[in-house]
């Protein structure tokens, strides 16, 4: 039984601030460590000596953030946001101090392993405490600066890894979490005593999280290795396929039968999270098209630095937080949300069909604002609208597991996005460059190693496949701009409830859950 007072309590708009204030920056540490180490890698695998394995540096935190992600939303609904919350930012500040502190590729990956187990709660408990705080229909006024904070992670991310990496060292892309994780642990200390304090006899389903945590890695591997480092039909990818699918039917049934499941099964017969969620997934997977190979193009045709690439993403980051922002007010005032993420999607995929026809635009001044700024307002839309649909449409007894699936499959949707996009890049460009006579440099070692494989090219020969790289990219921005539409599609069926007020909580006060 939770207390009925504390479930529906009011806060104030300086209470909401100070709570927001403290979530922001344990969403700011766990967002940013999911680029940050990009600009490094290369670096790490000349200190640490084993560049076959550099891949695994990302894979390991997405996979274990992944896949917690759920387990953490579904603790803090049986033992609090607080507490579950403070677990989550001391075991992601520890992996942090053992990832600057690793002395092999091996070392640095199982750490990265356990930064990212901390980094899964950071990023659901986030938004389930925002939940917490601010009722459905006031909840946009705060859009913008949850907004703001995806955005500046985006930037931020790649532009600190660069500038750490070429003027001290990138130990220093793991201790920068030191401090802001000590900000962040005093600033929630006592604003979030007023929450939900949990359950009183809390059960935990651990077979249903291994189960979980199993399917997610196992599938998470065959989509990012598959392909690339692995044949499709090699023994261990059919393997692990097997794997992955055989233990996804196991924690389906055992979900349906066990007393406090970690991923609610019947939270997806609720209309609106059954779609929701889907949508997440692939709004994701567009989103990262952007995030990750804007960038990248910037590198590897026009030949900029890491640090100067990052800045292609202003424009981009400026449009998402006029979104988010713009939009989280207009939902406010009408009570309405399922126009802005149709609107946003209907944009974000004109924009990347603009990119996929001319993506040489991206860098041309004038035109980067008039394409990325319409982008990043298109997917600013997006995201946020899905989750307060979410919170609105469930109890409050699940909010933190329904918010959870949320941040669950906006992960995966990344995860699998990056993975597939970098699939498609890369047989792309292999072809072409085996057509145009290059078969000394492949798609996959350019997707490994970045703007060093062309290096050993000579003049001319680095010209042809800069050109084969473009290429390429057009093919990535039209794919990104289809999965638009097929978002967009989605999100025609969504149902549109009612947002409740923050009147409306208090005269459910009563409720007892």
């Amino acid at each position: 039984m939770t207390d009925a007072s504390n479930d529906h309590a009011v806060f104030t708009h300086r209470e909401i601030m100070r709570v927001f204030s403290g979530v922001a920056l344990a969403m700011l540490m766990a967002a940013m460590d999911q680029t940050i180490v990009a600009t490094a890698l290369p670096t790490m695998a000349h200190d640490l000596g084993s560049l076959e394995d550099l891949p695994w540096v990302v894979t390991a935190y997405l996979l274990a953030s992944t896949s917690t992600t759920p387990i953490y939303g579904k603790l803090s609904d049986l033992y609090g946001r607080k507490r579950v919350l403070q677990v989550a930012i001391f075991l992601f500040l520890i992996g942090s101090v053992l990832c600057a502190l690793a002395q092999s590729m091996g070392q640095l990956i199982l750490f990265r392993g356990i930064q990212g187990l901390g980094g899964g709660g950071l990023m659901a408990l986030a938004f389930t405490i925002i939940g917490d705080v601010v009722a459905p229909r006031e909840r946009g006024r705060y859009q913008g600066y949850i907004g703001g904070v995806f955005a500046l992670s985006s930037v931020a991310g790649p532009l600190l890894g660069g500038v750490f990496t070429e003027t001290l060292s990138w130990h220093w892309i793991f201790l920068i979490n030191l401090p802001l994780g000590a900000a962040a642990l005093v600033m929630t200390g006592r604003a979030l005593d007023r929450l939900p304090a949990g359950r009183a006899q809390p059960t935990i389903d651990y077979l249903g999280a291994a189960l979980l945590m199993g399917t997610v890695t196992s599938l998470l591997f065959v989509v990012s290795r598959a392909g690339v480092a692995l044949p499709w039909s090699s023994p261990t990818i059919l393997g692990l396929c097997a794997l992955g699918l055989g233990m996804l039917a196991v924690f389906l049934w055992h979900e349906r039968r066990v007393k406090e499941p970690i991923l609610p099964l019947h939270l997806f017969r609720e209309p609106v999270v059954a779609v929701a969620n889907p949508v997440v997934a692939v709004s994701a997977m567009v989103l990262f098209a952007g995030i990750v190979y804007l960038p990248l193009r910037s590198q590897l045709v026009a030949g900029t630095s890491a640090t100067t690439s990052g800045f292609l993403l202003l424009p981009m980051v400026l449009g998402m937080v006029l979104g988010a922002g713009g939009g989280g007010r207009l939902i406010s005032r009408s009570g309405r949300y399922k126009v802005f993420p149709l609107a946003g999607l209907a944009l974000a995929a004109v924009m990347y069909l603009a990119l996929g026809l001319s993506p040489a635009v991206s860098e041309s001044g004038l035109w980067s604002t008039l394409i990325l700024v319409p982008l990043g307002i298109g997917l600013g839309l997006v995201m946020p609208v899905m989750t307060v649909a979410v919170q609105n449409a469930v109890e409050r007894r699940d909010l933190g597991a329904a918010t959870a699936s949320v941040g669950f499959f906006r992960s995966l949707g990344g995860s699998v996005g990056v993975a597939v996009f970098g699939a498609v890049f890369a047989a792309d460009v292999e072809a072409r460059l085996n057509a145009a006579g290059l078969p000394g440099i492949s798609g996959r070692e350019v997707m490994e190693h970045g703007p060093s494989a062309l290096s050993s090219l000579p003049p001319a020969a680095r010209a042809t496949a800069q050109s084969v790289f473009e290429h390429g990219f057009s093919t990535l921005f039209l794919l990104a701009a289809g999965l638009a539409v097929v978002s967009f599609l989605l999100t025609l069926f969504l149902k549109e409830l009612p947002l409740r007020s923050a009147a409306d909580a208090a005269k459910a006060g009563a409720e007892v859950v």
